[in-house]
């Protein structure tokens, strides 16, 4: 088998190239073909955790949780990272579940990961690679290219589809000597490329116009269709100039996407969206030719408030999307102590997982967060702690390898966190214990509930030994060290990624107001499938593949 190869190529970062390599997935697998997604590089601090190359056989599905794709298959705790793998980004992840296909590694070979501005964590084929963590930028390109090649090759022999997401724009001319991730992933496959742009943004025409033009003669041809995103207006407004740009390029105009407001899709590359959102309520209804509006009840009045916390090197924040989707539940991104003016002790603070653990502690005290954190759990206010959140909350960060940084903690929890030199990267499936339902709180109706999540961490953590022994005890509340409670029951830390998509979890928290199930990823991918079918020109997405 030799897959043809459709590649999303963007006029800039953000014009689309994630939720329309997604939808293609999901288009092309309910035609019955064999589908599979690659990007060759991604810079995310949104990670999962996934196989090694094991491709399923047709017509198998991966494990997915009802609520948001992360497992209701229970294995044993903490499944070891030889026989799972490694990381991949999160959009390659939702992009292999959109195929059907089991997530692995070779679906998106290299992974950068920020910790500063001036330096990233390189994850090669899922394993974290400190030689080339520490290699300039352009100097990489001739050590990975082969990787790189070799992955997508092996996936190209096991499919009849493989679609390629680009990064930024395969116009970035100071980088095309050292492209690995654009036009030569493109001449290498022969891909038949779309070239999305963001016509919100302005400029629509002269983007895809300037990114064609610059590209060398023999990669343009590869350019099959162009797409304008995010139109809002009459169509019939845009011409004569999608046949005044075919005119010039020979290349034509194959869809205009409608706006269409929270889709449904988890965020990607570390994006997301400031403006508060209230429950399923708030999302628009999809343009025409997508899924019908999902319905329920009106929002509860008062709703609940999840203020998350965004600091700089905020990690894996697309776990949080189920919660846009529960009535009565307002989320809401949060950068200063007057953005929680108001909170009640119903409402929720989350801190949520760090690429650079003691540098966003830092930011938080910087800015008055920790006192505002500490204000809301004092007056018995929820606050939950997720990875690098749970060890914030901790009495202190210990980094005797370099890894992090030290850094005294929120002191909202008797624990100390030490920085190890391996990286604990691995699925797990774990139990609440029944210690919960002893406590008064927020989090009692966790107790005995069994979750699916996964793990990506240095720091390993453990009580305070002296305050263990002076009576102020943290109670663990899962096996393992993976979570801790406070004594007060309102502040819960824990390791275990993916609680809020974990079905069980978020009908023990939002039960009461969930008289309808939270939207599944399935449902997700099938509107945004429907979406691309119905806004295409006829016949295009099958011309692709020919």
């Amino acid at each position: 088998m030799t897959a043809r190869c459709i590649m999303v190529l963007g006029t800039t970062s953000g014009a689309g190239k994630s939720w329309l390599t997604t939808a293609l997935c999901r288009y092309y697998q309910r035609q019955g073909l064999k589908v599979a997604p690659f990007k060759a590089q991604n810079m995310s601090n949104n990670a999962r955790v996934v196989g090694p190359h094991a491709p399923p056989l047709r017509g198998s599905l991966p494990p997915e949780g009802a609520a948001f794709g992360l497992g209701a298959a229970r294995r044993p705790n903490q499944v070891a990272l030889e026989n799972m793998g490694g990381e991949i980004g999160s959009a390659q992840y939702f992009q292999a579940l959109a195929a059907r296909a089991v997530p692995d590694v070779r679906m998106n070979p290299l992974l950068l990961k920020p910790e500063h501005d001036t330096h990233s964590q390189v994850v090669l084929m899922g394993q974290v690679n400190e030689e080339l963590s520490r290699m300039p930028w352009r100097g990489r390109s001739a050590s990975v290219w082969p990787v790189i090649a070799q992955a997508l090759d092996a996936l190209c022999a096991d499919n009849d589809v493989v679609v390629i997401e680009g990064a930024g724009s395969p116009a970035e001319i100071n980088l095309s000597s050292s492209d690995i991730v654009n036009m030569r992933v493109a001449v290498h496959t022969n891909a038949a490329c779309l070239l999305v742009t963001d016509i919100d943004r302005g400029g629509a025409f002269a983007h895809l116009y300037g990114t064609w033009a610059l590209l060398p003669e023999n990669e343009r041809h590869l350019i099959k269709g162009f797409v304008l995103n995010k139109f809002r207006g009459d169509v019939g407004l845009l011409a004569p100039a999608p046949q005044m740009l075919q005119d010039l390029t020979g290349v034509p105009t194959v869809a205009t996407l409608p706006m269409w407001w929270q889709h449904g899709l988890p965020e990607e590359d570390g994006v997301f969206d400031m403006t508060p959102t209230l429950g399923a309520a708030a999302s628009s209804l999809p343009p025409k030719g997508a899924l019908a509006a999902r319905g329920g009840p009106a929002p509860l009045t008062p709703f609940t408030r999840v203020a998350v916390i965004a600091y700089p090197r905020i990690s894996n924040l697309d776990e949080f999307q189920p919660l846009k989707n529960v009535p009565g539940v307002r989320l809401q991104w949060v950068r200063s102590p007057s953005e929680l003016v108001g909170l009640r002790p119903a409402d929720w603070i989350i801190l949520p997982g760090s690429k650079n653990t003691s540098g966003d502690l830092a930011w938080l005290r910087a800015h008055g967060l920790d006192a505002a954190v500490a204000h809301h759990a004092g007056q018995g206010g929820a606050v939950l702690g997720i990875c690098g959140g749970l060890q914030m909350l901790g009495e202190s960060l210990i980094d005797p390898h370099g890894i992090d940084g030290n850094a005294p903690g929120l002191g909202l929890l008797p624990l100390v966190t030490v920085f190890e030199v391996d990286k604990t990267v691995c699925r797990t499936n774990a139990r609440f214990t029944d210690a919960l339902a002893d406590v008064e709180g927020p989090w009692a109706s966790l107790a005995g509930v069994e979750v699916s999540g996964y793990e990506i961490h240095h720091g390993q953590t453990q009580p305070h030994a002296a305050m263990r022994a002076a009576g102020n005890v943290a109670t663990e509340v899962m096996p393992g060290g993976l979570a801790w409670l406070n004594p007060q029951g309102n502040v819960l830390g824990l390791y275990l990624h993916g609680l809020l998509e974990d079905a069980a979890a978020l009908q023990a928290l939002f039960g009461s107001h969930l008289d309808k199930p939270v939207p599944t990823l399935d449902t997700v991918f099938d509107g945004l499938a429907d979406f691309i079918e119905n806004n295409f020109a006829p016949g295009v997405l099958q011309s692709l593949l020919r």
